[in-house]
């Protein structure tokens, strides 16, 4: 009996040994078929609630992206608890000046609605809504979102709509929301207007695959350096080539299509608030030289289409005396003109 026990153990571990070496001739296979490109895209995530938390005038730091930086390629959110702050009573008011400076200017923006949207809390959900059943907030939230799209699909500088942020990483103040939830908001934005869709996922948690199935282009994150309240401050010990293995599976699985690093850690992640943080504090976890290994780390990710995160701590570093981190960018997107 134990002979036969040790013949199927024996056989076990020989098939386990065969996929594990098929494993990384795959794997080596999908590194050395993504190419390392050039940057030809870098844009910024804007949110003028982070302007104000550094007592920044956010339609100043607004107008400096385009006009200073350079830049022609921005992220902006719908905040749903900002917009209908009282149940069908909207207030566009925060949202219609950025897509209007978008126009004027001819840039593109990446237009971010649902419930979760970039900037922590993450999920920007009103108090009326928080009230509601699971069921009943889905329902509301579908009329909300409808709002939302017809009010700016006429916009030619919205080019893509993205529906939630990081909808399957379980990160922030979130209540648990359903992928037929997500699902249901994917059709509306579809049924709605023509333009692509792009859902995200974490570059660093997450199996992107259940994000980019549903995606007309996919989104990731790429930070380095993070703060866990159970860890303390570490640095993730990844190579770059691990976001071309990464998205060399993925395509395996879902098939070619267009993705992009939609959050590329520019600023501090640390255990406060940054403006409450000091400058010493803040560069230990991101400073420019930091910065710039990020992005030349970044560019042998596989990936050639960047948004930045931070740009509203640039500004006011700049405004502090320390202009850095915005020459740095400002530099970089001379560089893809």
């Amino acid at each position: 009996m134990r002979g036969v026990l040790w013949l199927v153990l024996r056989k076990i571990l020989k098939i386990a040994g065969i996929l594990i070496i098929l494993a990384v001739f795959i794997g080596a296979y999908f590194v050395w078929r993504a190419p390392v490109l050039k940057p030809k895209i870098y844009g910024v995530t804007f949110s003028p609630f982070q302007a104000q938390v550094f007592s920044l005038d956010p339609k100043r730091v607004y107008a400096a992206i385009f006009d200073d930086l350079g830049i022609r390629h921005v992220r902006i959110g719908a905040y749903w608890n900002s917009i209908e702050g009282e149940r069908g009573t909207f207030d566009f008011s925060s949202v219609d000046w950025q897509v209007e400076e978008a126009e004027k200017r001819s840039a593109e923006l990446v237009f971010v609605i649902g419930r979760k949207v970039p900037r922590w809390p993450e999920c920007h959900i009103p108090a009326w809504a928080l009230q509601l059943s699971a069921k009943e907030q889905d329902e509301a939230l579908l009329k909300y979102d409808e709002v939302v799209i017809n009010r700016y699909k006429n916009s030619p500088a919205i080019k893509i709509w993205q529906v939630e942020n990081e909808p399957f990483l379980p990160f922030g103040e979130c209540p648990n929301f359903s992928t037929e939830s997500i699902d249901r908001e994917l059709a509306l934005v579809r049924l709605l207007d023509s333009r692509p869709v792009m859902v995200t996922d974490s570059g660093e948690l997450s199996i992107w695959i259940r994000a980019a199935r549903r995606s007309d282009i996919f989104g990731t994150t790429m930070y380095r350096r993070v703060f866990n309240r159970y860890l303390g401050e570490f640095e993730y010990p990844l190579p770059p080539w691990f976001f071309r293995l990464k998205r060399g599976f993925t395509e395996l699985v879902v098939g070619k299509k267009p993705m992009v690093v939609i959050e590329l850690q520019g600023e501090p992640w640390i255990n406060k608030w940054i403006p409450y943080a000091t400058l010493e504090e803040q560069y230990h976890s991101m400073d420019p030289e930091y910065f710039k290994e990020t992005l030349e780390y970044a560019s042998r990710s596989g990936f050639d289409t960047f948004y930045l995160w931070g740009v509203e701590w640039w500004y006011w570093l700049r405004e502090e005396g320390h202009p850095e981190m915005w020459d740095i960018v400002k530099d970089k997107i001379k560089t893809t003109l």
